[in-house]
């Protein structure tokens, strides 16, 4: 994931999405009652019961306070190599289009980040042997 952010602040990205990813399925693995069924439910449901996919994300950058025009930008600016996300009902004045932009960029890794993570959460998962190595 290529960005156009100076190193000290795709440092913090980068801890801003592996700290996203840690709790989302963190959360997801207690809801859900293991990786392999939260792994399922987010790839069958984003959006669905005990899932939320863009309230953790809308969450997580209220918690570190990138839930503003800067934030949008910062977030945009770490993620613009990737493709653009659908962005329905945006706000007519650019603020509230950067920020529905940056969140629904936001939450497409989020989903892709924590699905790797559940998927190899749930290998440990399916072989308990593996799990005291």
């Amino acid at each position: 994931m290529a960005s156009t952010l100076p190193l000290h602040e795709e440092q913090q990205f980068h801890f801003l999405l592996f700290t996203a990813v840690e709790r989302y399925t963190e959360r997801l693995e207690q809801r859900c009652g293991g990786s392999t069924a939260a792994l399922a439910k987010l790839r069958a449901e984003p959006e669905g019961e005990g899932i939320w996919l863009t309230q953790f994300a809308e969450a997580i950058l209220n918690d570190f306070l990138l839930n503003n025009v800067a934030g949008a930008c910062f977030i945009l600016q770490a993620l613009a190599t990737q493709p653009m996300p659908l962005v329905e009902g945006a706000a007519a004045k650019i603020e509230g289009y950067l920020q529905a932009l940056a969140l629904a960029a936001f939450a497409r890794i989020l989903q892709a980040k924590t699905d790797e993570s559940l998927e190899r959460n749930a290998v440990f998962e399916a072989d308990p042997m593996q799990a005291g190595v």
